[in-house]
């Protein structure tokens, strides 16, 4: 009998351990944690917004707004302010101001007109309104210059954080538009602007952007409104602007920036890309998309890690101390608080080495 319960405990110890290594590497996220950010985007003023409260339940320590914060859409100052008051009256929005921390960056129905860039002629005013609703403080230098683009850091357990809040609206160029009989068979609006002289970020932004990247930092959370790792599919995105796109790597790898990731929104679904580069540095791209927004058509994308997710959503990145070194979790969260998808980056993974 005895040798028959020793057999049966084995059996059961080698059963328990093949369950265990089943289960996915990312979604085992049990290393203390250094700091929890949440971000999201898409959020009608008129529409209940239960993702902020999945992001105080979860207890995040920053939240960030990746652009469409309001649906304002307007020539009309009065009319986006009121609508920013609409999302400051509800009950969920100042649960989230009061736990965590917030950054914010602009898309295009907040600095104030569908696919909007430098030509939107009230992009001063709506600046003013930007910054005064996000309570950016009078003397932070998103203030002295044109545009809202800045950067923010966090200190954890001898871990600096960088976030690099960029503006894709207010210096961006025109987008090429197809013909609206291409339009109606590519089911797509755009076709990549491969004018040299065009510009995503303006002479101005990326002249700090070299300055930002070389400052010490052991991760860079890149906030861009728009999607920058997936594959071209003719929206709004760093794709439709290649030159642009193939600056910020090149970038990237001049500065010898370690620990990026990029956060984007706009496009009403989750999803997670990871860009190859010749540096040998994957260059992710965690995409929240929406908060109260949803789309029934997911767009192809050879780049993307998992399954895309149509339901609202936020991005969720978990910073941890491990044996092997630091570890990054992104993944994507639903209305029941779950990972939907995941993935876990070592720092080492996007380091030059």
């Amino acid at each position: 009998m005895q040798k028959q319960n020793l057999i049966f405990v084995i059996l059961m110890i080698m059963l328990f351990s093949c369950n265990e290594s089943s289960i996915p590497e990312e979604v085992n996220a049990t290393s203390p944690t250094i700091v929890k950010i949440a971000f999201g985007s898409c959020a009608n003023q008129d529409l209940p917004q239960p993702m902020l409260n999945v992001a105080v339940e979860k207890q995040a320590d920053v939240f960030v707004y990746l652009g469409d914060n309001i649906y304002g859409d307007s020539h009309i100052m009065d009319t986006l302010i009121a609508k920013y008051g609409r999302l400051a009256a509800k009950a969920e929005f100042q649960k989230l101001r009061d736990v965590a921390t917030i950054y914010s960056v602009w898309d295009d129905h907040d600095f104030g007109e569908n696919d909007a860039g430098r030509h939107y002629p009230f992009k001063a005013e709506s600046k003013e309104i930007f910054m005064d609703f996000w309570q950016v403080s009078a003397d932070s230098d998103r203030r002295k210059h044109e545009g809202i683009y800045g950067v923010e850091y966090l200190k954890r357990d001898s871990l600096t954080i960088q976030f690099v809040l960029l503006d894709t609206r207010t210096f961006r160029d025109e987008l090429i538009h197809r013909s609206p009989e291409d339009s109606i068979l590519h089911k797509n609006d755009y076709i990549p602007n491969q004018n040299p002289d065009s510009t995503f970020l303006g002479e101005a932004q990326w002249t700090w952007l070299e300055k930002t990247l070389k400052e010490k930092a052991d991760v860079r959370i890149i906030a861009s409104s728009n999607q920058f790792s997936h594959e071209y599919n003719g929206w709004e995105s760093w794709t439709n602007v290649p030159h642009q796109q193939k600056k910020m790597i090149d970038l990237i790898a001049s500065t010898k920036a370690n620990g990026v990731v990029f956060i984007s929104g706009d496009v009403h679904w989750g999803e997670i890309s990871k860009l190859q580069t010749d540096q040998n540095y994957p260059i992710y791209d965690v995409t929240s998309s929406g908060i109260t927004q949803e789309w029934d058509i997911i767009e192809p994308n050879k780049n993307r890690v998992g399954e895309a997710i149509p339901q609202n959503n936020i991005g969720w990145i978990e910073i941890a101390k491990e044996a092997n070194g630091t570890s990054i979790l992104l993944s994507i969260i639903d209305s029941t608080t779950q990972q939907v998808v995941a993935h876990k980056v070592n720092l080492k993974e996007i380091s030059f080495q």
